[in-house]
Parts: C-alpha cells; sequence; structure tokens
C-alpha cells in the first residue's frame, strides 16, 4: 500500500524543466491571470495604445510638420507658436519648388548616382562574399575579420583620408572630384553588405554546389546559376541599402561634387535654401522624401525577409 502511495506521488511529480518553463511564464510584468480580469484586460489595452500613440506621434510627426508646412505660406509658417493646420492650402508651393531648385536634374543625379553604386556594389561585393563563404581562400577569415573591423572606425573619421585618396588617386594619378567615380568607388568597400552577403551563401547547402561541380560546372557558372537565383531576397535587401546610403548622404557628394550641375538631390536643397522663402524648401524636401519612403513602404517585407534570412541552418 505505502509502495503504491510512493509511486504515485513519484508518477504525479513533474520534471523540473517543465516546472521552471512554468515559473519563466509567470514571471511577466502582468500575469495571466492578472490579464484575465477585467481590470488587468482594461490596464493591458491602456498602455498598449499610450505606447503606439506615443510612437506615432514621434516618427510621424516631422513628417506631418515637413507635408503640411509645405502647404502654408511664409509668414504662417515663421510665425510662433506654430499652427497645427493650414489656415489655407497652397499646392503651388510644390510645383513652384520644383520649378525654382531644378529638382528634376538633381533627382536624375542622385538616381544615377545611386543605381551606378548599386551595379557596382552588387557586382564586387557579390563575388567578395562568394569567395568568403564557399571558395575558402587562404587567410579568409582574417581578411573577413580585418573588413569587419572597418565597422568599428566612424565614417566621419574616414572623410579625411578618403578624399585625399579621391583628389590623387594612387597608382594612377587621377582626381575624381565632381566625377561619379568619387560616389561609386567609396559605396563599394562596404563591408557591412559582405557580412550579410556571406552569411546567406553559408546557409546555402554544400550539396548543390558539389552537384554543380559534379556535372562541370566552374565557380564563376555555379555562382551565376545557381547562388544568384537563390539569394534574390538578401540581394534585394543589399540594393535598397545601397540606393538608400547613396540618397541620403550629404557630407561626401557635398565634398566632392562641388560642380552645381552635378550635385545630388540633398546638397542641391542645401546649396539653394538661402535663396527661396521656407515654405517652398520644405516642400523641396518634402518631395525629395518621398522616393525613400515609397522603398520602405514597398519592400519592407523584403528587408526583414532578407534580414533574418541565413540567420538559421539546418
Amino acid at each position: 500500500m505505502a509502495s503504491n502511495t510512493l509511486v504515485s506521488r513519484r508518477g504525479s511529480r513533474r520534471p523540473r524543466a517543465s516546472r521552471a518553463s512554468d515559473v519563466a511564464r509567470q514571471r511577466t510584468l502582468i500575469s495571466p491571470a492578472q490579464l484575465g480580469r477585467p481590470r488587468g484586460k482594461a490596464f493591458y489595452w491602456i498602455v498598449f495604445g499610450v505606447v503606439v500613440v506615443l510612437f506615432t506621434v514621434a516618427f510621424l510627426g516631422p513628417l506631418y510638420w515637413m507635408v503640411t508646412g509645405g502647404l502654408k505660406t511664409t509668414q504662417e509658417v515663421v510665425q510662433s507658436p506654430p499652427t497645427a493646420f493650414p489656415s489655407s492650402l497652397h499646392t503651388e508651393n510644390y510645383s513652384q519648388a520644383w520649378t525654382v531648385m531644378d529638382l528634376s536634374k538633381l533627382l536624375f543625379n542622385t538616381l544615377y548616382y545611386a543605381f551606378g553604386a548599386l551595379f557596382f556594389q552588387l557586382v564586387f561585393d557579390v563575388a567578395a562574399a562568394y569567395s568568403l563563404s564557399k571558395l575558402r581562400p587562404v587567410f579568409g577569415k582574417v581578411i573577413l575579420g580585418m573588413m569587419l573591423a572597418t565597422l568599428m572606425i566612424p565614417a566621419t573619421v574616414l572623410v579625411v583620408p578618403q578624399y585625399l585618396t579621391v583628389l590623387d588617386v594612387p597608382v594612377f594619378q587621377r582626381n575624381l572630384v565632381n566625377s561619379p567615380w568619387a560616389i561609386w568607388l567609396p559605396s563599394v568597400t562596404n563591408a557591412f553588405t559582405i557580412f550579410l552577403l556571406k552569411r546567406f551563401f553559408d546557409s546555402i547547402p554544400r550539396e548543390l554546389l558539389d552537384a554543380a561541380a559534379i556535372d562541370g560546372a566552374t565557380p564563376l557558372r555555379t555562382l551565376r546559376s545557381i547562388v544568384l537565383p537563390i539569394s534574390r531576397p538578401i540581394l534585394g535587401v543589399v540594393s535598397i541599402f545601397a540606393v538608400v546610403g547613396v540618397w541620403k548622404d550629404f557630407l561626401w557628394p557635398m565634398l566632392t561634387l562641388p560642380d552645381p550641375s552635378k550635385q545630388t538631390l540633398n546638397v542641391g536643397i542645401y546649396s539653394l535654401a538661402s535663396g527661396v522663402p521656407e515654405n517652398i524648401l520644405i516642400a523641396a524636401l518634402t518631395i525629395a522624401s518621398i522616393p525613400t519612403l515609397l522603398i520602405f513602404l514597398l519592400f519592407q517585407r523584403n528587408i526583414m525577409s532578407g534580414l533574418t534570412a541565413g540567420g538559421l541552418k539546418g
């Protein structure tokens, strides 16, 4: 009788791991029991709504101020305290900003630089990441570590040596100021892009490459026919980062592109800001922000899926 009681007690005991997981579930700000009560549910939704509203105001507030500021008159923009809504809508400010500041020319220059940088970045960074991941060169880990170490250096520290290099390129003895190469060449050396691509290439099964090698495919043919079609998600992320990186850059284009006819959108608006009213300037800034916002809204799923791709193996 006593033995049966002892067995039943032992059988009723749960493993320590399951008990520990149950305790971990209970260690929250609000326990599930409290959330099940009406007061707990009301508190949860109030806190959730306040957090959502605060973050929405923090992120969308500047965008709202920019859009509405481009619809106001000059006097209404500079008045204090500012008005939350325009007293009258002046949509002609956007058309004036487009013509007065020659945004079409600046937009074309920025697209030219951005997609040129994207092309060279895809060619060279994909080749570097593929060689480090699959070809396994000698001292490959050392080279990757040295490239990743450059991410610890602030970008402003590299401005002076990069500018001196652009003024007089070693070996070639060329001055690249006012040339698109001044934008394209520094964007190619992107250690973060190479790291993202290598991480994704590491997750591709080795059996696929071995099968291609048995069929007689060269490493270049394997990269073109097998690796690149599989890598479309991460290539999309890298493309978005490359375009947005050139689009939002300001200091480097201002130093290397002093010619007004070759300036980017941000630099051109800055150079013409002193000669236009504030409402026209705000309207131009709003127009300049639209392309990057559309890229993010259209490809936000691709960005998240590409960043998480290759993170797990198996």
